[in-house]
């Protein structure tokens, strides 16, 4: 079964929720053990790239909100060609941020999240993994790692930015892809890094989803094991991103990654860090939230690190 990817919504919603509900409840209305078959058939690849709800729709562009941006090209370490727009500070930049977003949907959705961020001083960099938007290819897990890679590489050679002032915001799943990939990294090229209602690893959240099914639940474990590929999974990693400074924030009411994953990146994260849980936050409502808090914790997070104080 196919299920398309779906053409509006509001925020990046991890696929295998998607994935879970549409395709396994639905087999289980049939029959349990031909589910469990079924998915077992199926295979890590599948399911693993199911992770991924890219659409090519244009949902929004900067000039709508007053802002400049530069759209960019740029390649990937296997030569894929990938896309992206460069919105410059507003006055002298203080810094540049390289912003990760979520599975769903593309970039002109996602820039929503820091269009605020060059009024506040910052260059922002969003980009599009393999497969989203205008990015050619198609998305799998090895190859949005090295997209994300490429980014930063990207970023780094521009000649209107101080490389030694980049720092990384990731949302999501672009949370979990930017852990990985400054993780593989032997140096660490950027400042600080905020990471936004991701999850601790990929096996983690599929087990989550599973829990709620009936029957399948008791199965959940080896299921997780079957259907999909830990690796490059933040959670086992993110301790190589220290002495980075690293923020975590999520939502204590997140409906799509549970609140016990920031908290357990929290706890498998080396020092400086920060947790931020946001009281009845949902999923990636922290820098959409009515109250400007978090946004100006998370600008000063920033600062502190780019200022060499954490």
């Amino acid at each position: 079964m196919i299920l398309p990817a779906p053409k509006r919504c509001a925020r990046g919603f991890p696929a295998c929720q998607r994935m879970l509900d549409g395709i396994t409840v639905h087999a289980m209305n049939r029959c349990a053990a031909m589910t469990m078959l079924t998915i077992t058939l199926l295979g890590s690849g599948c399911v693993n790239r199911m992770f991924y709800y890219p659409t090519a729709d244009v949902y929004d562009v900067p000039s709508r909100h007053g802002l400049p941006y530069e759209p960019v090209d740029f390649f990937s370490r296997d030569g894929t060609r990938l896309t992206g727009w460069f919105l410059p500070a507003t006055g002298e930049p203080r810094g540049t941020v390289v912003h990760y977003h979520g599975n769903a949907q593309n970039l002109t959705a996602h820039f929503a999240f820091v269009s605020w961020l060059p009024r506040e001083g910052f260059n922002v960099f969003v980009f599009d993994y393999r497969g989203y938007g205008r990015s050619e290819g198609v998305p799998d897990r090895r190859g949005v790692h090295e997209d994300g890679l490429a980014a930063l590489d990207y970023v780094m050679k521009r000649p209107d930015v101080h490389p030694e002032r980049v720092v990384v915001l990731g949302q999501s799943l672009g949370g979990a892809v930017a852990v990985a990939a400054l993780a593989s990294r032997s140096e660490r090229p950027v400042k600080a890094v905020v990471i936004d209602s991701s999850f601790y690893s990929y096996q983690r959240i599929v087990r989550d989803k599973i829990r709620g099914i009936p029957v399948l639940s008791w199965f959940r474990w080896p299921l997780s094991w079957l259907v999909v590929s830990n690796r490059r999974s933040p959670g086992p990693v993110i301790h190589h991103l220290a002495p980075i400074p690293l923020l975590v924030i999520h939502g204590t009411d997140d409906e799509v990654i549970p609140p016990a994953h920031g908290r357990k990146l929290f706890e498998a994260a080396g020092e400086p860090k920060t947790l931020v849980m946001v009281p009845g936050g949902r999923h990636t409502d922290a820098l959409v939230h009515p109250d400007p808090r978090y946004r100006k914790q998370v600008v000063d997070f920033f600062m502190r690190a780019l200022n060499g104080r954490r």
